[in-house]
């Protein structure tokens, strides 16, 4: 049992040195590619969901029990068409 509690708690330094060394010992080309990566993926979840989706329910409603009406609402009420 304490072999397992030994290897539980040493298992987040183990996988934080295997990505360390990992990035360490990049080249030069794939730190790049992992910065356009990182750069696409702010844009992407930062910059476009302030700019493109605005928090609809809190914009149109005040209570948190008005949200959740709304949503249930359109759930279980199939739009006329």
């Amino acid at each position: 049992m304490n072999n397992i509690l030994n290897r539980l708690v040493k298992l987040p330094k183990t996988i934080w040195t295997f990505y360390y060394e990992g990035f360490r010992n990049q080249s030069k080309w794939s730190r790049q590619l992992w910065l356009i990566i990182l750069i696409k993926l702010f844009v992407m979840f930062f910059i476009l969901k302030l700019l493109f989706f605005p928090n609809f329910l809190k914009t149109k409603y005040d209570s948190d029990q008005e949200r959740s009406d709304y949503v249930i609402d359109q759930l279980t009420n199939p739009k006329n068409q």
